[in-house]
């Protein structure tokens, strides 16, 4: 279930533009404006020097204080501002503002990120050790969770990662020979499909929109790949031979009773398993088989 975003835009950021010029003539006027009174307060106490001087020191601070408050956003960037503890908005469009001077802003960027996770070494659901990893592509969805319900969220996102593929790994086996059952290796897009919305889910906290997932790496762990290796060796033999045998049957069956129905040949039952017989060498041989040619009759 999808939480309810907490991110507000900022209300009616200022013209940086404007405020850069404005503080830039209240700079000048502030520069100027000091040697001015101090220079009509040389000979004796004068109260206008001295309110031209307090104007020029004001003018100055003015001046910094309005460029304290200019805030540059770059395109697919963002800046979270805070006043005094309070979250007042998040400038999300690109461009140049004015915001409040004693706010404090927090760059998040709103660029699609790839986290590459480690090769974790963990067990499969048959309890096998492997070695798993994976290409995460997100970015951030809400500022506001972002920056304040999580205490770094690309942190965040590598640790929920992990986590994630250590679930996913232990739910399934590494491989499979039924074609029905969902593994790591033979059924890849399903195991993507599971992991982004398992990840989508650990990330809603923090604000995050997960993009894409994929395994980037899955294999045995070494102390057990040649023992998988045969055990996969032996089971493609044995698919094998199961599929040709019942290739063989099929075809001998096909060939009987093409003979029966045809009226080619009528074979008794010893005949007839003589026959098979000869064609399960035929057909399931690995090598070519050679025909011998009988000059006499069956029965001697």
């Amino acid at each position: 279930m999808n939480q309810p975003s907490r991110e507000i835009l900022y209300s009616s950021p200022g013209s940086g533009l404007g405020r850069l010029f404005a503080g830039i003539l209240l700079l000048v006027g502030g520069i100027a404006a000091i040697p001015i009174g101090a220079s009509m307060t040389h000979r004796g106490p004068d109260a206008l020097g001295i309110v031209v001087i307090v104007l020029g020191v004001i003018g100055i601070v003015s001046a910094i204080l309005t460029f304290c408050g200019l805030v540059l956003v770059n395109p697919n960037q963002s800046k979270v501002v805070v006043l005094f503890g309070d979250y007042k908005g998040t400038l999300r469009s690109h461009g140049f503002f004015w915001v409040n001077p004693f706010s404090t802003r927090r760059v998040v960027s709103l660029r699609a990120h790839n986290f590459n996770s480690d090769k974790l070494k963990v067990n499969d659901l048959r309890g096998n050790p492997i070695e798993i990893g994976a290409v995460v592509v997100w970015r951030v969805r809400d500022t506001a969770q972002a920056a304040f319900d999580v205490e770094d969220y690309e942190s965040y996102v590598q640790v929920q990662t992990e986590s994630a593929l250590r679930h996913m790994a232990s739910l399934h086996p590494y491989d499979t020979p039924h074609d029905t059952e969902v593994s790591l290796r033979g059924s890849s897009e399903t195991v993507n499909i599971a992991l982004q919305k398992e990840l989508t889910q650990r990330l809603q906290m923090a604000g995050i929109e997960v993009l894409e997932v994929r395994l980037s790496h899955l294999a045995y762990a070494p102390e057990i790949a040649g023992a998988m290796l045969q055990r996969q060796q032996a089971e493609a033999i044995i698919d094998a031979r199961t599929r040709i045998v019942e290739g063989a049957v099929g075809m001998v069956q096909m060939a009987l009773e093409q003979l029966k129905s045809n009226g080619v040949i009528d074979l008794d039952e010893e005949r007839k398993a003589q026959m098979v017989s000869n064609l399960l060498v035929v057909l399931c041989s690995e090598r070519g088989t050679q025909p011998v040619v009988n000059a006499g009759t069956l029965y001697g």
